[in-house]
């Protein structure tokens, strides 16, 4: 994995493409989804095809990841903000990289159907992506965009 490091002047968050598992449990637990065993998160991290680590200074504070077959279907995982750092554009630009990073690589006349699972009461962040709302009762909503290069 390519180790690219980014920084926004205004927030002094900088981004890159590693996290560790401790880290990456430590998010997962400030969201309320618990944490998963060590070797089971090093392979999803590891069998990713494409993670976005937001860090403030030594501080890993977000992270999210993307599972693409290289062909038409996409799934990102684990958009990951810490409570006290959501609201600062985080998020936003940890999205807009994952689908600038598939944007770069399908060929044109290609397209890509890009799937999530939304929290409960956090569709409104993904559909200022383009994301359409698919209802569910219990865990949020399902949410796919479908993602073209001309």
């Amino acid at each position: 994995m390519i180790n690219h490091t980014h920084c926004n002047v205004e927030t002094n968050i900088t981004y890159t493409n590693t996290i560790s598992v401790e880290d990456y449990n430590a998010l997962r637990i400030s969201a309320g989804w618990g944490e998963i065993n060590p070797e089971q998160a090093q392979a999803g991290i590891d069998g990713s095809t494409f993670v976005i680590v937001a860090k403030d200074g030594g501080k890993t504070v977000g992270t999210a990841r993307l599972l693409w077959d290289r062909g038409n279907s996409a799934l990102i995982k684990d958009m990951l903000v810490l409570p006290e750092y959501q609201g600062r554009g985080i998020g936003t630009e940890m999205m807009e990289r994952i689908l600038a990073y598939l944007k770069e690589r399908i060929k044109p006349g290609w397209g890509v159907s890009v799937d999530l699972m939304s929290a409960i009461g956090k569709e409104s962040f993904y559909e200022k992506f383009g994301f359409v709302i698919r209802p569910r009762e219990r865990r949020g909503a399902g949410m796919d965009l479908w993602i073209t290069k001309d």
